[in-house]
C-alpha cells in the first residue's frame, strides 16, 4: 500500500461523520456533461436523508437537461480555509427525478421527508414551498470519497 492509500484511508470520514457533516452543510456543487461532453457545474441547496442526497433543482436548467439526457452525476460538498481545516464528500452515481415536473405539492409519500427537511433547513419553515419551476433529484451514491484534514493533525 502507497503512503497516499494510507493517508486517504486516514483522513477519510466514518460513517458517522460523514452523515452529520452532510446534515449540516446547506451547499454542493452539481457535475453534469452536455450531449457534446462538456462538463457543467452548478451549485445548489441540497438535503441529506441519511441514504441520499436531495437536489431541488429548476427544471429549465442546464443541468435538468444534461441529467434528463445522461443521469450520470457527481457532487461535491466541502468546507474551510486553511489547509488543515478542509474536509469534504464527493458523491456520484446515477440521478433519479422524483415526483412531478415542475413540483406542484401532490402528494407524494416519498417526498414527505426530503420535502420537510430542505423547508426546515433552507426556508425555517414546516411545509415545501412549490413555485412551479422546481422538481427534485435524487442520488443514492453508488460512490462516495471523503476526506477531513483535521485528522492530520490527530495521533
Amino acid at each position: 500500500m502507497s503512503a497516499t492509500q494510507r493517508r486517504g484511508r486516514r483522513i477519510m470520514m466514518t460513517p458517522a461523520e460523514l452523515d452529520g457533516f452532510l446534515t449540516t452543510q446547506r451547499n454542493c456543487r452539481v457535475a453534469t456533461v452536455s450531449a457534446e461532453g462538456a462538463p457543467h457545474v452548478s451549485t445548489l441547496w441540497f438535503v441529506w436523508d441519511g441514504t441520499s442526497m436531495w437536489l431541488y433543482s429548476v427544471v429549465r436548467s442546464k443541468r435538468w437537461a444534461h441529467l434528463r439526457r445522461d443521469p450520470r452525476i457527481a457532487v461535491v460538498v466541502d468546507t474551510g480555509e486553511e489547509y488543515e481545516e478542509l474536509r469534504g464528500v464527493e458523491l456520484s452515481g446515477t440521478a433519479e427525478f422524483v415526483g412531478e415536473v415542475p413540483r406542484t405539492g401532490e402528494l407524494r409519500a416519498e417526498l414527505d421527508v426530503p420535502e420537510t427537511l430542505f423547508a426546515r433547513k433552507n426556508f425555517g419553515i414546516e411545509e415545501m414551498p412549490h413555485d412551479g419551476r422546481h422538481a427534485w433529484i435524487r442520488l443514492t451514491p453508488e460512490k462516495t470519497v471523503s476526506w477531513d484534514f483535521r485528522k492530520l493533525g490527530r495521533t
